[in-house]
């Protein structure tokens, strides 16, 4: 199957951005060494396409809550079926079906955004000022030629980590400079590809059926480890363009989280006041799961009280009931 239109979609989007960008005045040419007009369209595809997903991003979240409040229902099915795998996973699938969930969309939003990152991929890798069709899905010579030579910080942004010493030259680029930016870059997307996941784990919780902690497992440790490796081939274009999408996921979480916070389970909801220990300060989970504990209330010193006479008692006088003092 071609991926062409991919391709021309891609490249479409990137160049209507960047006439944008000319015609409101941002330059063209290099300041501080960086191109910010092709900066910016590469910032601005990704918000071009997190506007488009952002129906599926509610269906992404809506599941979430459904396959959060089912997890008193997959808890008794694990109970009931302990040690029969194979009946478990059928009655979980019926009870998916019978309540309208899916686990499988969380995932949907980030396998939608593949194509993209691919298409973003080929594109970029394309930018070779040697190539000699530049005009290959709807680019200009000079748009071609402008791209080619598009930096961030003087390190081209179809050069890569990994790049050869052939590539570098024929970008007229420093083979240190393209590792130090791309590194960096690299490092910052690992970092807030773990933020992302971390961050609806805090707020949502571990999921309770195993298949679903697995998956969250991946997500929160597999793919951040995976791209110490993989970000070595990619273009630093490609790693703006993640970057900014984790950040813009950050974002986006963070606002539904606040507006539609999660359901408090049936365990939480019905904890007794009993077991809740009154000196314990309250923690507000933050994005690396640490909050600042609310002081505990201060104790006011109360006075000893004193027991007052019983209703009808005569009153006693202390000088009285001292003895007489003898006369000498």
């Amino acid at each position: 199957m071609s991926l062409d239109w991919i391709y021309y979609a891609i490249s479409w989007i990137l160049l209507t951005w960047h006439s944008a960008w000319d015609a409101i005045g941002v330059p063209v040419g290099s300041v501080i060494g960086t191109n910010f007009a092709w900066i910016l369209s590469i910032i601005f595809l990704v918000v071009t396409v997190r506007v488009i997903l952002f129906p599926v991003f509610v269906k992404q979240i809506k599941s979430q809550r459904a396959m959060q409040a089912l997890q008193p229902k997959v808890k008794e099915l694990q109970e009931k079926h302990k040690g029969d795998r194979e009946t478990l996973q059928k009655e979980m699938m019926e009870l998916y079906r019978k309540e309208k969930a899916n686990p499988l969309m969380g995932c949907l939003p980030m396998f939608l955004q593949i194509p993209v990152f691919l298409g973003l991929f080929h594109v970029l890798r394309r930018l070779d000022p040697d190539k000699q069709n530049q005009t290959l899905y709807g680019w200009t010579v000079d748009q071609f030629q402008s791209a080619s030579q598009a930096k961030l910080f003087t390190a081209p942004i179809a050069g890569k980590f990994g790049s050869t010493a052939d590539e570098l030259a024929s970008l007229g680029a420093n083979g240190t400079t393209v590792k130090i930016i791309a590194g960096v870059l690299v490092l910052v997307m690992i970092a807030t590809t773990y933020l992302t996941s971390r961050q609806m784990i805090l707020k949502t919780g571990w999921a309770e059926d195993p298949q679903q902690r697995m998956i969250q497992r991946l997500m929160l440790y597999g793919i951040p480890a995976s791209l110490l490796i993989s970000g070595a081939i990619f273009p630093i274009g490609v790693i703006i363009y993640w970057v900014t999408n984790n950040l813009f996921t950050l974002g986006q979480q963070q606002w539904v989280l606040r507006k539609f916070p999660p359901p408090v389970t049936a365990k939480k909801a019905t904890a007794p006041a009993a077991t809740r220990s009154p000196v314990q300060p309250a923690r507000s989970a933050g994005l690396f799961g640490r909050g600042k504990a609310a002081p505990p209330a201060p104790v006011k010193a109360t006075a000893p009280k004193v027991a007052g006479p019983k209703p009808g008692a005569k009153p006693t006088n202390p000088k009285k009931s001292r003895p007489a003092k003898r006369q000498g």
